[in-house]
């Protein structure tokens, strides 16, 4: 991460550092006031999870977080057990892995619920980059790395830009290559851009506008 490319952005954010501390003390009371609303939810989506498919209920993948750092992520498991060695590592439109009950989650993202527990344990944020697995990290440039001096993120504007990924990658012979060649590069300039203005306030726009764009998805 030591090159001058991510250097603008790690002095862009010195400057900032109040905010961040804000930032994630924000991240733990709002996580844990989330958690406990939600923990009737919790349960239900785990008895549904459990009656439509084998396998648990939690779907755990190594990703990647501030500083490079590894991390197992929460979500709720939306494919058939053991998807990752019978496909690629992105899912396309209709991919024949995700079940009944998993795209229902998908639809209304709510198979991101669980990583409230990655948040408080401060290995993501509410907004923040998208925590990508290690091999699509690998093929970052130089400034791409710099979303790494920041925790992953559950949502951010490069998630709602591109709320409808599956549908780009479906059309691509190779989806991996697709996601890696034309997808990233594009979500990561909203990800830099989002360093470079970040502000409190920005954040809060992006949760609501996050939260309306699951809503028009009805």
């Amino acid at each position: 991460m030591r090159n001058d490319s991510v250097g603008r952005y790690y002095d862009a954010l010195y400057k900032k550092r109040y905010s961040l501390l804000l930032k994630r003390i924000f991240d733990i009371v709002f996580g844990l006031i989330t958690f406990i609303i939600l923990s009737p939810v919790f349960v239900i989506l785990s008895i549904a999870i459990k009656m439509d498919s084998k396998g648990p209920v939690m779907f755990r993948q190594v990703r990647v977080t501030q500083y490079g750092k590894q991390f197992r992520i929460f979500k709720f498991r939306t494919m058939v057990s053991n998807a990752e060695k019978i496909g690629t590592q992105v899912t396309t439109n209709n991919d024949n892995r995700v079940t009944k009950v998993g795209k229902f989650l998908r639809k209304y993202r709510l198979d991101e619920i669980p990583q409230v527990f990655n948040i408080i344990l401060g290995d993501m944020s509410f907004v923040g980059t998208r925590p990508e697995v290690v091999k699509y990290v690998e093929s970052y440039t130089n400034e791409m790395v710099a979303t790494l001096l920041l925790p992953a993120g559950v949502t951010s504007e490069a998630s709602i830009k591109y709320k409808d990924e599956e549908r780009i990658l479906t059309t691509s012979e190779d989806a991996d290559r697709t996601y890696v060649e034309v997808v990233l590069p594009e979500k990561m300039k909203f990800n830099l851009k989002s360093i470079e203005n970040f502000s409190l306030f920005t954040e809060f726009k992006t949760m609501i506008r996050t939260v309306l764009a699951v809503v028009s998805k009805q």
